[in-house]
């Protein structure tokens, strides 16, 4: 008996990695049919200027954009997609201010937008408490 003991097997040191495979690509394939998913936002056309890119800050930048028609969006909180009222406007950024004072905020005016509109934003955003706004455009094409 005491024989039969001493031949036991000894216990697989090896990892069995086939079900992590399944799972990375199960994992693969979530990703691939959300990621278009996530890109969405106002369609605006932007003008076009030599500008230089801004520094990689820690926080995302919040954008508002105003569209050919003049309206405003914002690309925080509910409804994203839909047009705010100008009071409602102040009040995200000042949120958003509130909880992270160094959060960038840019906004996206159409080419064909009146300027007086985009700067209208502009003194709304600052109105909420944001000391400085930058515009986004798009490099020209050469």
């Amino acid at each position: 008996m005491s024989r039969q003991r001493r031949q036991r097997r000894r216990p697989m040191s090896e990892i069995n990695v086939v079900p992590y495979i399944d799972v990375m690509l199960v994992l693969l394939i979530i990703f691939m049919i959300t990621a278009p998913l996530l890109t969405q936002g106002v369609n605006v056309d932007l003008p076009q200027a030599d500008s230089a890119p801004l520094p990689a800050e820690a926080d995302d930048p919040v954008v508002v954009s105003v569209n050919r028609e003049g309206e405003l969006f914002i690309d925080v909180g509910e409804g994203k997609n839909e047009p705010l009222d100008e009071e409602t406007l102040v009040t995200r950024v000042a949120a958003v201010i509130k909880y992270k004072p160094k959060t960038p905020i840019l906004v996206r005016g159409d080419r064909h937008v009146d300027y007086g509109r985009v700067v209208q934003a502009m003194v709304l955003i600052q109105a909420a408490g944001v000391p400085n706004v930058g515009l986004i455009t798009e490099t020209p094409e050469n």
